[in-house]
């Protein structure tokens, strides 16, 4: 199981790892890119975070993308305090890809990381993610994330099995499934030249790391992966791409369209990962559109007509593997572009889950109405263990152009 984040590390700490990244005369070890917008409230934090880290080998490019708040004042505050923090201050909004397009233009360091500015990273993980570079010198390290809804709600990482057991640098055709990790370029640490080599940058739009992160993953000569949580996304209630409803979520589909055209220039190279994602794509495609705070009722349909079109555009020649249970069944209608089935099943799949969660809500009620029984002391004068007790259950940031 990975290392998971504490939801009160970041600011105003001081970080560890052995300080083993060093200024070459080439430049430093890592180079993290910050783009910055909106985030006046969270930014600090994000800085303090990455600046604890006490060792040499770093180097911080925060971009600020004419933010419309209090960011300059703090970056340029904190560039005076820190000379590793070089800050970018852009005339203009030129949205997030572009701004992270413009720090990787002027990143020195062997490695690049990007971090957003509303995210943070655990206690320690610059020490530990420059340890690692210098000791296995991958094309791409992966280090694992958790998802943070508050101060004291930490999702835990999903991503952890993926990782676990890799000890040394392999290549994608080694362990394939890492294709299915978060599409995120911040858990993803890259050799500046190797994106150099292959031209690989940000495409304007929505959803730009769909195609950045496969293309990453698969043009990599040796990717390494890092079991542990070194970077803490933040889930905003609103602001957020995933929390925004717009139409703009149809700029999925041109990503994908990049992301195919990719593999047909590779000449072949990349041929044998196009089934994989296929289902990535299809499975993409759904959580958008059975998402309501994403797409707008209206419109509904007509994205789904798009996902079917590319499903008859993109299919692979042998097939894909298609997914079971419901998922497999979305993926069918979708085939045959059956979107009244397919809206049938969601409203058959909204009622039945109200239905459940009447149902629990009434099993509770009928509990707590049952008088209880005073319970003895548990010998020794412990607590009941975790297992022995009733479990309860429970219930990224858009950058504007």
């Amino acid at each position: 199981m990975a290392e998971l984040c504490c939801p009160g590390g970041g600011a105003r700490c001081r970080g560890s790892g052995n300080l083993t990244g060093v200024e070459s005369e080439n430049g430093p070890t890592l180079s993290v890119v910050v783009p910055v917008y909106g985030v006046e409230s969270f930014l600090e934090e994000c800085l303090e975070s990455i600046l604890s880290y006490p060792g040499p080998g770093l180097e911080v490019i925060a971009v600020n993308d004419a933010s419309p708040d209090g960011c300059q004042a703090i970056l340029n505050e904190y560039a005076e305090m820190d000379s590793r923090l070089t800050v970018l201050h852009l005339p203009t909004n030129v949205g997030l890809s572009e701004a992270r397009n413009v720090g990787l233009s002027k990143a020195s360091g062997e490695y690049v990381w990007f971090v957003d500015s509303d995210d943070w990273l655990p206690d320690g993980s610059v020490g530990v993610v420059i340890d690692r570079l210098v000791r296995t010198r991958p094309d791409v390290l992966i280090v694992d994330h958790a998802e943070v809804v508050d101060r004291d709600t930490v999702a835990a990482p999903s991503s952890d099995h993926l990782l676990r057991g890799l000890t040394s640098p392999i290549n994608l055709r080694d362990r394939r499934e890492l294709l299915r990790l978060a599409q995120s370029a911040c858990t993803k640490i890259t050799r500046r030249d190797y994106l150099d080599r292959v031209g690989l940058r940000f495409s304007p739009g929505w959803y730009e790391d769909s195609l950045y992160s496969h293309l990453l993953l698969m043009g990599a000569e040796t990717i390494d992966g890092l079991d542990r949580v070194s970077y803490c996304y933040r889930q905003r209630p609103s602001g957020g791409i995933t929390t925004t409803q717009s139409d703009r979520h149809f700029e999925v589909f041109a990503q994908y369209e990049r992301l195919f055209d990719g593999v047909a220039a590779a000449g072949g190279a990349y041929e044998d990962f196009r089934p994989e994602l296929f289902r990535i794509m299809i499975n993409h495609y759904l959580v958008i559109l059975g998402n309501k705070l994403r797409l707008p009722a209206r419109s509904r349909r007509a994205f789904f007509r798009r996902v079917a079109a590319d499903y008859a555009r993109w299919l692979p020649e042998d097939g894909y593997p298609r997914p079971g249970g419901v998922s497999g069944l979305r993926h069918a209608l979708v085939g045959r572009d059956q979107y009244f089935l397919y809206a049938l099943l969601r409203r058959l799949y909204a009622v039945t889950s109200r239905w459940r969660a009447s149902a629990a809500r009434s099993r509770q009620r009928s509990a707590d109405s049952v008088p209880r029984q005073r319970t003895r002391a548990v010998p020794g004068g412990r607590e009941p263990a975790a297992a022995d007790r009733q479990p309860t259950g429970t219930t990224g940031s858009s950058q504007a152009q």
